[in-house]
């Protein structure tokens, strides 16, 4: 089939993909761009899987229609983002050592000992995996970490202005949850000082000119100032995707397969 006929053939079609990239193709002609970033989203808190493939699927289906019906004359990028950052919360099941990965729970999954005893951490070895597994089908994208980019400062901009608009992204989150989870709701979580722990904690205060939130720990009590910046704090997730839009410039991204798609 002729790139011409190919182009025609995806101007007809009503399938997904084509449909969705013809939303994006919308979007640019309102706000012109010279680059397209795409992302999807993996919690390397298990190996991947199934689902992890359709996320990447899905996501590459969607550039490969833009790009049809585009003519490739715009450039396209497909980011595999890793939630790194992320705290784990319980112990896999289908893991050897399950007695050491429970003495860090709720730490980062970089901070957390690998349990096959093959990565520096449980986080690199499941992005390890989640890079062999993905490369084995082919797929075209790259690789970005939650935990390089928080502490290498890139995010640092969009999440001063995520502090900056604390009351605003509060007016947003606080209804769409339960009272229980509102009374102590924060879109910071920021990182223990001395536990390394990543932290539900209740802010007490944020100051946007010092980029700083003060907290108090649940169980000691003890309150501290800390930074949103430089991997001191990370967001809730709701909050953390809409900031990495912004960071990144993400024009499209397809959430896991749990939850329903969105678009900036």
């Amino acid at each position: 089939m002729s790139s011409q006929t190919l182009r025609e053939a995806a101007e007809a079609s009503k399938a997904w993909p084509f449909e969705e990239a013809r939303k994006l193709i919308a979007r640019l002609e309102r706000s012109p761009r010279s680059e397209v970033i795409f992302e999807t989203g993996y919690g390397p808190s298990g190996l991947p899987h199934l689902g992890t493939f359709g996320e990447v699927a899905r996501t590459s289906m969607v550039r490969h229609a833009f790009r049809v019906l585009t003519g490739d004359s715009v450039k396209t990028r497909l980011i595999a983002f890793s939630d790194d950052m992320d705290g784990l919360r319980k112990v896999p099941d289908n893991i050897p050592n399950r007695e050491l990965i429970a003495a860090h729970l709720g730490k980062p999954l970089t901070q957390i000992p690998d349990p096959f005893g093959e990565y520096d951490s449980f986080a690199a070895h499941n992005n390890a995996r989640l890079r062999a597994f993905l490369d084995q089908f082919g797929f075209d994208y790259e690789f970005m970490s939650s935990t390089e980019t928080y502490q290498s400062g890139r995010f640092d901009k969009a999440l001063l202005r995520t502090l900056d608009c604390f009351d605003e992204v509060q007016a947003i989150m606080l209804p769409s949850l339960r009272e229980e989870r509102a009374a102590t709701y924060s879109p910071f979580l920021p990182i223990h000082p001395r536990t390394g722990i990543v932290m539900q904690a209740p802010v007490l205060a944020h100051d946007p000119r010092a980029g700083t939130i003060s907290w108090r720990d649940p169980e000691t009590h003890e309150e501290f100032v800390t930074p949103v910046t430089g991997g001191k704090c990370k967001l809730q997730w709701k909050p953390d995707w809409a900031m990495r839009w912004v960071a990144l410039g993400v024009r499209r991204i397809i959430l896991r397969s749990r939850r329903l798609s969105s678009r900036r």
